[in-house]
């Protein structure tokens, strides 16, 4: 056994694993840290690799190792999975996590800024509310219906809710209107903080350079933009836009075996909230080629004889592949000319 060259270190709240092994895979030690020693550990270490699972708190590690002279290296958990050996434990993650990274072929996650990571809060934030906001609009739909008052669907809707929840001349039973009212109260005060967050995001959209060129792109309004700004990996991770588009998860999967090729669903992969985004505009985009068609892409032309869906989701595709092209070289989007 030699000098330690890399150390697989498996993440968790209180007690962390810490496998190190030689530079021919060797296991030269297997460590048992709580989460107070853990910097103590590592800077008495010499320089070395440390690997870790794109999990929970797995940036933080990664900048603080990284400050004490390490190279740090991020793996997404799927690639570790394969590694582990017989039973499913912490020390075996570990270990499955310091031989993964020594693959040639393996592929890492680019670590992000602690200013990145804040960046992201305000999108995480907004998801939450608007499902909370989802929620008390679909308790509020049932409850009333209950009583004989339905209303269609949608967040357009959402006042005719509450005016019958005020209404004292309705045929609702006092009993539920007073209990219907805290619901109908909690969700103007949600509509609230999300208008205020749309407000802080449309803000920075403005301030931000890279995100008023992307907003250029048809389909990508504010909440797009700032979303893969503050989400996206730097554009330099990627060779070309189709590897972008396949780390949001919009290629289809491939299935290849016999000789015979097949393209199935999507493969879902990567980052869940810029995919959806990212399809949210293109629905955006296709809805207004199916309402305008003389101010509509050529391309859009599939929405005539596909699915919408399916016109929606490769047209998502598209957008991705033209983002990582601004992103990676600059400029603005300009409309390709409408051929003869």
């Amino acid at each position: 056994m030699g000098e330690v060259s890399i150390i697989g270190l498996d993440l968790a709240k209180t007690v962390f694993q810490a496998p190190g092994a030689d530079s021919s895979g060797a296991v030269v030690f297997r460590k048992k840290l709580r989460r107070d020693r853990l910097r103590a550990f590592f800077a008495g270490q010499p320089r070395c690799l440390v690997a870790m699972e794109a999990c929970a708190s797995a940036h933080f590690w990664t900048r603080e190792i990284a400050a004490l002279g390490h190279e740090t290296r991020l793996i997404p958990p799927s690639y570790v999975k394969p590694f582990v050996k017989r039973q499913k434990n912490d020390m075996a993650d570990a270990e499955a996590i310091c031989e993964a990274a020594q693959r040639p072929t393996m592929r890492f996650v680019a670590p992000k800024s602690a200013e990145a990571q804040g960046t992201a809060v305000v999108f995480r934030t907004r998801d939450l509310l608007v499902r909370q906001r989802t929620q008390l609009i679909n308790a509020l739909r049932g409850h009333l219906a209950e009583f004989g008052f339905v209303v269609r669907q949608g967040s357009g809707h959402v006042s005719r809710l509450i005016e019958l929840t005020q209404d004292p001349t309705s045929d609702l039973p006092d009993q539920a209107r007073q209990i219907l009212e805290i619901v109908a109260q909690s969700l103007q005060q949600l509509e609230a903080k999300i208008a205020l967050v749309d407000r802080e995001i449309a803000a920075r959209s403005k301030a931000d350079p890279v995100a008023k060129r992307l907003m250029t792109i048809p389909g990508i309004g504010p909440i797009v933009a700032t979303a893969l700004v503050a989400l996206a990996p730097p554009a330099s991770t990627f060779r070309r836009g189709r590897d972008f588009a396949a780390w949001v998860g919009l290629t289809p999967r491939q299935h290849y075996s016999g000789g015979k090729e097949r393209l199935g669903h999507i493969s879902k992969m990567g980052e869940r909230s810029l995919r959806r985004l990212l399809i949210l505009g293109a629905s955006s985009a296709a809805k207004v080629a199916a309402r305008e068609p003389s101010r509509a892409s050529p391309w859009l032309g599939m929405l005539a004889r596909k699915p919408r869906m399916l016109v929606t989701v490769a047209l998502a595709n598209k957008i991705a592949r033209i983002v990582w092209a601004l992103m990676a070289h600059g400029g603005s989007y300009r409309a390709p000319a409408a051929t003869a």
